[in-house]
């Protein structure tokens, strides 16, 4: 939408990112970094599109999960995660 205008993308991604972390009370600073990496990033990451957000995001958020889920419940005293929605 703003491929022209770089300076104008790149920090409305970022807003647009937190401001979504923000409702979702899922803040996570990286995540604005993430959607400004895609928006500046290099050719290879434009190639990627969406696909971007998928394959180093998703794959990332696929292997910590079960690593979190296992060693937070190691210790017979703490669950994890504490709810689920």
């Amino acid at each position: 939408m703003f491929n022209v205008n770089v300076w104008l993308a790149a920090p409305l991604a970022v807003a647009t990112a937190i401001a979504v972390m923000h409702a979702t009370k899922t803040l996570h600073p990286p995540g604005g970094a993430t959607a400004l990496i895609a928006v500046i990033g290099g050719d290879s990451v434009h190639k990627l599109g969406y696909l971007y957000a998928i394959i180093p995001v998703g794959g990332g958020a696929v292997i910590m999960l079960p690593v979190a889920l296992l060693i937070n419940n190691i210790p017979k005293t703490r669950r994890y995660p504490e709810f689920w929605l």
